[in-house]
């Protein structure tokens, strides 16, 4: 058992990859994924996509979902927060107002991949997410149940950010509760990993290559995340930079079984 202060190392350590330099993706394009990892047939649905913050299942999924929806398949999402800590610390005020208009970008986003139920909001607190397990967990599992989930996505619990890895752990208990296969899809892990990495599980992990329009729908989906695309003042750079985005806008998504 892990006792605060390892608790607190880890949490420093973690966030310190992810703010170090992150792998170019011309690296990763080098170590030729697709020949590599098997190729995984699209999921036939109803398929429950879960995000921590708005933009997580576009950029770790974005692409099959469109795929699924192409290819008449039922996707249903859910956010547990509401990414209102992205830029830092603000007031509560101005925390509400980016919550609020990172839930219009959401809205904006799925649009762009095709026809999608509107998602579901937790309201969980963002950079919290791990305090709220059980309830992300209730969330999940009831939406599961609504739709009937042939296969529930959620963000790699291994992936270093501390909401990433809360939201995945939820997912993965709601599916257990219910024999739902949990599919995961990691997010930062492009950035503060190497191809062949140890700490990946590649034994595990699979692609799902794209077409063309999937890949165009997703673009324009991650277009409308202003809020992580800009600037976020004073000098600070973007939540994504273009550096990130690249690593999200390749032929194939990747995920982990």
């Amino acid at each position: 058992m892990s006792t605060p202060q390892t608790a607190g190392a880890a949490r420093q350590a973690a966030a310190a990859a992810i703010d170090a330099q992150g792998t170019d993706e011309a690296e990763w394009q080098q170590a030729l994924l697709p020949d590599h990892l098997p190729h995984l047939v699209l999921p036939t649905g109803p398929v429950v996509v879960v995000a921590a913050h708005p933009d997580d299942e576009v950029l770790g999924f974005g692409g099959t979902i469109a795929a699924l929806l192409h290819a008449g398949a039922a996707v249903h999402t859910v956010c547990l927060s509401d990414g209102e800590a992205s830029h830092g610390s603000a007031t509560p005020l101005a925390q509400a107002q980016l919550a609020a208009r990172r839930r219009t970008e959401l809205t904006a986003a799925l649009g762009e991949l095709g026809d999608l139920p509107a998602p579901v909001h937790a309201g969980l607190p963002d950079t919290a997410l791990n305090e709220h397990e059980h309830h992300a967990q209730a969330v999940i599992g009831e939406l599961l149940d609504t739709v009937g989930a042939a296969v529930c996505m959620a963000p790699w619990e291994g992936d270093l950010h501390s909401d990433h890895e809360a939201a995945g752990r939820a997912a993965k208990r709601a599916g257990r509760n219910r024999s739902t296969p949990v599919w995961s899809y990691p997010v930062w892990m492009w950035h503060w990993a190497r191809p062949s990495d140890p700490r990946v599980p590649w034994h595990r992990a699979s692609v799902l290559p794209l077409s063309e329009a999937a890949i165009d729908r997703k673009k324009a989906a991650l277009a409308r995340f202003t809020s992580q695309l800009e600037p976020r003042g004073f000098g600070t750079a973007p939540v994504l930079p273009a550096q990130e985005i690249a690593h999200h806008t390749r032929t194939f998504e990747t995920v982990i079984r």
